[in-house]
C-alpha cells in the first residue's frame, strides 16, 4: 500500500512523526509531501531533523501568499505530483491550507482520502480553520477522531457512522514518544527562570495578530502578570508587532521559535499556558497545566467543560485574573486515548484501503 501524506504546518510535522514510525513498521510505503506552507527555517526545517522524520519526497515550496493563493498553488502541485504517484490513500491533518488543497486534489481524482483529527468543531464560520476541516471532513472516505465529541459532531452533519473511527489523539502519542526527549532550551537559565514560576505564552492566530485593539488588550492582561510571561514569538506575531510599534510590559520576555522538544520541556515545566492555538490547549493538558486560551472559543470543548481550560477572548480583565488566580484542576480524567493512535489509524487503513 501506498499513502501519500501532505504536510505544511508545524503541528502536522509532529503528527506525521506518529504515523511515519508506524508505516515503517508495518511496511506501508509513504510519500510526504511538504507543501511549503510554514516556510520560515525555525518553523518547518528544525522540527523533520530534531523529530527524525525522514526528509519529505517533495517540498512544493508554497507559502507566503493569501489563503486562496496558498490554496490553489498546492492544489495544482498536489494533482500533478498524485497522478504520478497513484496512490492509495491520501493523508491529510488538522485544518490548514494544505489539509484543504490536499483533499481537494485527492477528490478531484476519486482517490480515498484519510482525515486525522477529523470532527473538531469551533462553530466559527469565520475562521479558515472551520472551513478547512468542514470541507475536508465531507470529502473524506475515513474519519479519524481524536474524541467522542468529535464523531458526535460528524453524525450531527449527516456523515456515515461507518466511515468513522474514534482513535484517540496523535498528539498525545507524540507527547507520549517524545516526553523523555525534552530539551531544556540553553537561554533558560540565563533568564533565570524558576521551574514552576512562570507563564507560558504563544500568539499566532491572524484574528489576534491583524487587530491591533486585540493585540493590546491582550499585553495589557499579561502585563498584570505576577510572574515573568516566556513568549516564543511567532514570525507573523513579530512582524504585526513591528508594525504597530507596540511597545511590550517588562514581564513579558520574547525568544526566539523554540523546537517542539524544547516546547515540550518549556510545557512540562511552566506554571501554566496562554494561548491561542489549537495544539497547544492540548499539550497544556497533556502535561497537567490550566490553559487560558485567547479566542472567543475552541474545537477542544471538554478542556472547558472539564474546567482545565478557560476561554478569555481578548479581555484584559479576564486574562488578568486567569493568570493570578491559584484554582484547583482536575486532570484526573483523561479524553484522548491511550497513546496508540497512530498504531489504530494504519490497523483501519489496512484493512479498508
Amino acid at each position: 500500500m501506498k499513502v501519500f501524506t501532505v504536510v505544511g504546518a508545524r503541528p502536522q510535522f509532529i503528527k506525521a512523526s506518529v504515523l511515519s514510525r508506524a508505516f515503517l513498521s508495518s511496511n506501508i510505503e509513504e510519500v510526504l509531501v511538504h507543501t511549503g506552507q510554514h516556510y520560515d527555517k525555525d518553523m518547518s526545517d528544525v522540527f523533520f531533523s530534531e523529530l527524525s522524520i525522514p526528509s519529505p519526497s517533495y517540498n512544493l515550496a508554497v507559502g507566503g501568499g493569501t489563503h486562496a493563493q496558498n490554496t490553489g498553488r498546492m492544489l495544482e502541485k498536489l494533482e500533478e505530483l498524485m497522478v504520478a504517484e497513484k496512490p492509495d490513500c491520501v493523508l491529510v491533518y488538522g485544518d490548514t491550507d494544505s489539509t484543504l488543497a490536499g483533499a481537494l486534489a485527492a477528490a478531484k481524482l476519486h482517490i480515498p482520502i484519510a482525515h486525522i483529527e477529523a470532527g473538531l468543531r469551533s462553530f466559527n464560520r469565520r475562521m479558515p480553520e472551520e472551513i478547512n476541516r468542514v470541507l475536508t471532513d465531507h470529502m473524506s472516505s475515513l474519519l479519524f477522531s481524536p474524541t467522542e465529541d468529535a464523531k458526535r459532531n460528524l453524525l450531527a452533519e449527516g456523515v456515515s457512522s461507518e466511515k468513522i473511527f474514534v482513535v484517540g489523539d496523535v498528539m498525545y502519542d507524540a507527547t507520549v514518544f517524545y516526553s523523555n526527549r525534552a530539551t531544556k532550551p540553553s537561554w533558560v537559565d540565563q533568564a533565570g527562570l524558576e521551574i514552576d514560576n512562570f507563564v507560558l505564552c504563544t500568539i499566532h492566530r491572524a484574528e489576534n495578530t491583524d487587530s491591533e485593539d486585540r493585540m493590546k488588550n491582550i499585553f495589557s492582561g499579561l502585563a498584570d502578570s505576577c510572574i515573568p510571561v516566556i513568549l516564543p514569538m511567532h514570525p507573523r506575531t513579530r512582524k504585526k508587532l513591528d508594525s504597530l510599534s507596540m511597545l511590550l510590559p517588562d514581564i513579558v520576555r520574547i525568544v526566539n521559535p523554540v523546537s517542539y522538544l524544547e516546547m515540550n520541556w518549556l510545557e512540562a515545566n511552566c506554571k501554566l499556558i496562554a494561548t491561542d492555538s489549537g495544539g497547544v490547549q492540548k499539550e497544556a493538558y497533556f502535561h497537567k497545566k490550566f490553559c487560558i486560551t485567547m479566542r472567543e472559543e475552541t474545537e477542544w470543548v471538554e478542556l472547558v467543560d472539564k474546567g482545565v481550560n478557560c476561554l478569555v477572548g481578548d479581555s484584559s480583565d479576564l486574562i488578568r485574573s486567569a493568570i493570578n488566580s491559584s484554582g484547583f484542576y482536575d486532570f484526573s480524567e483523561f479524553f484522548y486515548g491511550r497513546g496508540d493512535a497512530g498504531i489504530k489509524i494504519v490497523d483501519v487503513l489496512k484493512a479498508y484501503i
